[in-house]
């Protein structure tokens, strides 16, 4: 199964950026062989709808789950409609991410979070 995970950077050793929306790249990993694949998200540089963008954009990586800090409800709708399983993680590196997901550390964004909130910097 592969899982997306909202990066600053394009390896393991990225660390995770809470915002859905403007994050700058979707790690994809490989569970099973640990192989990534980084695409760039297009709601970062977006001057409106950034969730929206990111969550289309998204849906057509084969990705079964999503690990992020937050998420918006535009975006939430889109994925949610995808059938993807949408995690919360800190602000940790993608591999401890990874870790905490395999161990079932993480808990499900089950409600959107408010809209905009990327704008408003980084959650700590």
């Amino acid at each position: 199964m592969k899982i997306a995970i909202t990066t600053n950077g394009t390896d393991l050793q990225s660390s995770l950026d809470p915002r859905f929306g403007r994050c700058p790249y979707f790690l994809l990993v490989d569970l099973e062989t640990l192989e990534c694949e980084t695409t760039p998200n297009p709601g970062a540089s977006a001057g409106g709808g950034a969730g929206i963008k990111a969550a289309q954009a998204l849906t057509g990586l084969g990705a079964g789950a999503l690990i992020t800090g937050q998420c918006g409800p535009n975006a939430y709708q889109i994925l949610e409609a995808a059938g993807l399983r949408i995690m919360q993680a800190p602000v940790v590196s993608a591999r401890e991410v990874i870790e905490m997901y395999k161990r079932g550390d993480l808990a499900p964004i089950n409600t959107p979070g408010g809209a905009h909130q990327g704008m408003q910097g980084r959650v700590r």
